[in-house]
């Protein structure tokens, strides 16, 4: 008994802060933010390049203006991303779309379940009342 009481003990004395954070890939995006930017700048290229087949008779057109606008919302919206993140907290971007989601559009956030979100604006009142 007095054997193990007296071993030493195998603690941690460190505890890793940033163990459970997503790795930055590309420009200041982790992986999410990346797959999100990705989508909706392909989206956009794709809404692009359909009139421009009509324009030019060339069905080319889509894959290249869905390729640029890619390129361009990495380029672009990583830096936005970065500068909009900085000295804020990890969850933040999500929270805040969710929040713009809930205050904007209440019927789409109710069908995604993000009605549960907190949304009163104004002034809290710390004391009691004169009733």
């Amino acid at each position: 008994m007095e054997s193990l009481q007296s071993a030493p003990k195998a603690t941690i004395t460190f505890l890793p802060h940033r163990l459970n954070r997503q790795p930055v890939v590309v420009r200041g995006l982790t992986a999410d933010e990346l797959w999100i930017c990705t989508g909706l700048s392909a989206a956009i290229g794709l809404i692009l390049g359909v009139p421009l087949v009509c324009l030019t008779s060339s069905i080319a057109m889509v894959p290249t203006m869905i390729v640029l606008s890619i390129a361009a919302g990495l380029f672009f919206g990583g830096g936005l991303l970065r500068r909009q993140k900085r000295g804020r907290p990890e969850t933040w971007l999500y929270r805040h779309l969710q929040w713009r989601l809930a205050t904007k559009y209440p019927h789409v956030s109710r069908q995604l379940g993000i009605h549960g979100l907190i949304t009163y604006s104004g002034f809290w009142v710390t004391r009691r009342g004169d009733a």
